[in-house]
């Protein structure tokens, strides 16, 4: 009959095959955990999945360390270095048997820094500069405090000088200056005033020295 589909080897060999359809069902039923299997592999996409651990919260129970932060310790300006101080005679007055003269210090530097103690001095020949005598004794009659100078700022310190002829010759040795030489508090380098002032060369004190002060003083 026309439309009517013919297959090769008649209606047993359609039987066979529906007999081979049903015996692969049922073999795959009896098996279903592996025809899944095998069918979810086959036709599954690979799917590949990145984690990345993110660093734990510093407030989460961790083994990580608290981190401590440490400010930096305030310091103050710096003793003032060679080089940043110009000396220059201040106030002096006369007494019966000596003179008192005041030492300026000023700050000539572009920065802050600071005087502490007693400066150094003496009386000098020359140049070159010899010194005479005995260089002078610390006083006790300023107290010791550390000043700070701004630039331009001033500090002082006050020189007594006993006149040289109070004493004889023979335990004197009178000898005529020409300066004075001055080292600042903490300073290496010395600098040096103009004087005319008598010293002994011989061991006998004459001079004494008080510790710096702030301003440019006074004699009295």
């Amino acid at each position: 009959m026309k439309g009517t589909p013919v297959f090769p080897g008649g209606v047993r060999q359609l039987r066979v095959g529906r007999l081979a359809v049903s015996a692969a069902a049922f073999a795959c039923m009896a098996t279903t955990a592996g025809c899944v299997s095998s069918s979810s592999q086959s036709a599954a996409p690979t799917t590949t999945v990145t984690v990345t651990t993110a660093p734990a919260a510093s407030g989460s129970a961790s083994n990580s360390t608290p981190s401590t932060t440490l400010s930096p310790a305030v310091t103050g300006p710096s003793p003032c270095p060679n080089g940043s101080l110009q000396v220059k005679q201040g106030i002096g007055q006369g007494y019966a048997g000596g003179v008192y003269e005041v030492i300026d210090f000023t700050n000539t530097s572009g920065r802050p820094c600071t005087l502490l103690g007693y400066p150094g001095v003496s009386l000098v020949s020359g140049p070159p500069y010899t010194q005479i005598g005995l260089a002078a004794k610390r006083s006790t009659s300023t107290s010791v405090k550390q000043i700070t100078l701004a630039p331009g700022a001033t500090a002082n310190a006050l020189l007594q000088i006993v006149d040289a002829l109070n004493y004889p010759s023979a335990s004197c040795g009178p000898t005529k200056a020409t300066a004075l030489q001055i080292y600042p508090p903490n300073q290496t380098v010395p600098l040096y005033l103009p004087s005319t002032s008598t010293g002994c060369g011989k061991s006998v004190q004459i001079m004494y020295i008080g510790a710096v002060q702030a301003g440019s003083g006074s004699s009295s």
